[in-house]
């Protein structure tokens, strides 16, 4: 009966039933009992009236503390539930912030329109939108670091720098970058991905952390800090960032607040400035640029000076691809090893060096002259030949418009479904596709056919 009775999962529906049961049997026992032997004995007829309303008042209360068990249903809409709490697809999350941080670069602030939590993120990782631009036939697709690691994780917060057109080369500014900055407004609808990537610190490591920035590539450098700050205050953290001056450096107060803010003296903070103004007089430690002299001379003594004489140091450089690949060739010949070395770029450009080499697949497997690519979501099947470039490139040309990116096997936004066949990279990924998927935007097939869903 209990068990029947825990399939009933409203209270008051629960507590009639137990009670109406009880007291039909406690009728039928009296019946049974009293009034077959003694039809004309008023006490025993008492007696079973009294017990079947003690039944009844019983049985209510049973009612009321056996609780609703759950069903296999129930069980399985529970998981569904939970399974439907992990966020992997876009999402839409409103700006309720948005703030000019320098003269090139402005913060927005983003949360879930549906009021649910957000997914962790490990500092340094960046956050995908997906931006629908008039005039542009398809929705843009950026990834840009995340620059906060709040307290309360409530939010997510870009930084993003309005980018010019290059100089010396006739193509528009940055669309992505300009439309932030000129149309998105609080309030605004953006769908987001979750937070990724594989350029983050491990906060709980102990070895002296050196975060090495130039321009907007001080933004996954300000989540470092402040998740050290937080979690691993016996940690030490140089934070090294370049300017032009004050006008250009962004985030200057929120870095120096860090350490009052969470008590946390072992940041050490040297900002260089190219060309300073006279206004920038206090607000700046050295001038000329963040480069291998400024390690030799003033970041590694220091490190020293902290850590018994030795200078090991893990390296984490964000910026533009010319000062990063000045930086790890500096690092390079000042000892540093490679594996100590970590960065990561979407300044519109690859950085050069061992860590991009070309990988072993390629250079161990048969080159074929074309193959057959599958399209089954577009129901198409071409030719593939090696003019045709990567299959991002391939897909593109043919009217199948996958989403895009970063287009340097980083982000991993062109990530889809290999049903058949292998593909081989043009060169090693920095993000890790999930198993039995590929990144076509660095890849081409290796096998004589290829099945994508796409």
């Amino acid at each position: 009966m209990l068990s029947s009775l825990g399939k009933i999962n409203n209270p008051l529906l629960r507590s009639i039933t137990a009670a109406s049961t009880s007291f039909s049997m406690i009728i039928l026992i009296a019946a049974v009992a009293l009034g077959l032997p003694h039809p004309q004995d008023k006490s025993a007829n008492k007696i079973g009236i009294y017990a079947s309303l003690l039944a009844f008042v019983a049985g209510a209360g049973v009612g009321l503390i056996v609780k609703g068990n759950p069903t296999v249903k129930d069980k399985q809409a529970k998981k569904d539930n939970l399974k439907n709490d992990v966020w992997k697809d876009w999402r839409d999350f409103k700006i309720v912030k948005k703030e000019a941080e320098s003269k090139e670069i402005t913060s927005f602030y983003f949360q879930p329109v549906d009021g649910g939590k957000i997914t962790d993120f490990k500092p340094g990782q960046f956050l995908t939108i997906k931006l629908d631009i008039p005039e542009q036939d398809r929705p843009i697709i950026r990834t840009y670091s995340l620059s906060d690691y709040p307290d309360s994780q409530d939010y997510y917060r870009l930084s993003i720098k309005r980018e010019g057109s290059p100089k010396g080369l006739d193509v528009p500014p940055g669309i992505a970058s300009n439309f932030m900055h000129d149309h998105i407004q609080e309030g605004s609808i953006i769908p987001c991905k979750p937070p990724n990537g594989k350029f983050y610190l491990e906060i709980n490591n102990s070895i002296p952390a050196v975060l090495i920035s130039n321009g907007v590539g001080i933004t996954p450098m300000i989540t470092m800090a402040k998740a050290v700050a937080q979690n691993n205050p016996q940690r030490h953290i140089w934070f090294i960032h370049g300017a032009r001056n004050g006008e250009y450096h962004a985030c200057r107060e929120e870095v120096n607040q860090i350490s009052n803010l969470y008590s946390y003296p072992n940041l050490h903070i040297h900002y260089r400035y190219s060309r300073p103004r006279p206004e920038d007089e206090g607000k700046y430690n050295s001038q000329g640029y963040a480069d291998k002299q400024l390690l030799a001379d003033t970041i590694i003594p220091q490190i020293k000076s902290t850590h018994n004489g030795t200078s090991s140091a893990e390296y984490f450089l964000c910026g533009s691809p010319p000062f990063m690949d000045s930086i790890r060739e500096g690092l390079n010949e000042l000892g540093v090893p490679e594996d100590r070395v970590f960065f990561e770029s979407f300044g519109g450009g690859k950085t050069k060096g061992k860590s991009k080499a070309t990988s072993s697949t390629q250079e161990n497997s048969a080159h074929i002259e074309s193959a057959e690519v599958v399209f089954t979501q577009s129901d198409k099947t071409l030719t593939w030949t090696p003019e045709d470039g990567t299959l991002l490139e391939f897909a593109e040309a043919n009217n199948i418009n996958p989403e895009s990116s970063c287009r340097q096997g980083v982000c991993l936004t062109c990530m889809c479904q290999l049903e058949e066949g292998e593909v081989e990279y043009l060169e090693e990924p920095s993000g890790e596709p999930d198993e039995g998927t590929v990144l076509i935007c660095i890849s081409k097939p290796k096998t004589n056919k290829i099945v994508l869903d796409l």
